[in-house]
């Protein structure tokens, strides 16, 4: 039987979200229809509404027993942190786990563990309990547009390849469009949808933490 990973060292440790939101840089990313990426991601996280009621009092009441923290391992220059990463915020906030974020060109050795088809995809959000041991992930993206991306890769296997760049960037285009459709209530949805069935397979405490105020 393989043996849980356990990150023990890691507990504690992360820029808080309020902290990595204010230390954001002020990025354009075209490619992904996103003028100002710290502006972009405020909005998101600002004006996040959960699309159904159904899943705000599911991880509510997750959050009434869970134990766990949530680190996120990501930077403020890629465009699928912008979009994911103010709503798994919110999420985590909901269910009141800790969350923290661990810069990945700091933390390259734990980005390594959570590869994404042998890449360094981001951000991969690693849940663990309170013995640092990792639960499950989520990450890079909603699996619907990842598999865009993989579409991608499959059939233009070749990096030197002379239209290779201009295909990827052709991908970044309708991923950003993906990302944007209906306000963004689509991929949200699909994020949220698919932390439920994550977080349906991990152990609950017997005894919960008690009401929350």
């Amino acid at each position: 039987m393989e043996q849980p990973l356990i990150l023990r060292h890691l507990l504690g440790q992360g820029i808080l979200p309020e902290q990595f939101m204010e230390n954001m840089l002020d990025r354009q990313m075209p490619l992904s229809g996103i003028a100002n990426t710290k502006e972009r991601f405020r909005e998101i996280y600002d004006h996040f509404t959960w699309g159904s009621d159904e899943d705000r009092q599911f991880f509510f009441r997750f959050g009434e027993h869970a134990k766990m923290t949530c680190l996120i391992l990501c930077t403020d220059w890629c465009p699928d942190v912008i979009w994911n990463v103010p709503v798994l915020f919110r999420v985590m906030e909901h269910a009141d786990i800790k969350a923290g974020v661990l810069l990945m060109e700091e933390h390259l050795e734990v980005m390594d563990l959570f590869l994404t088809n042998g890449g360094r995809a981001q951000p991969i959000a690693v849940f663990m309990d309170e013995d640092g041991r990792v639960l499950g992930r989520w990450g890079a993206r909603p699996a619907y547009i990842q598999a865009v991306m993989d579409g991608f890769k499959q059939s233009h296997p070749n990096p030197q390849a002379s239209d290779y760049q201009e295909n990827l960037n052709e991908t970044y285009k309708a991923i950003g469009e993906l990302y944007r459709a209906d306000s963004g209530t689509t991929y949200q949805n699909g994020l949220i949808g698919e932390l439920r069935q994550l977080f349906n397979r991990f152990p609950l405490e017997s005894n919960p933490r008690g009401p929350r105020s």
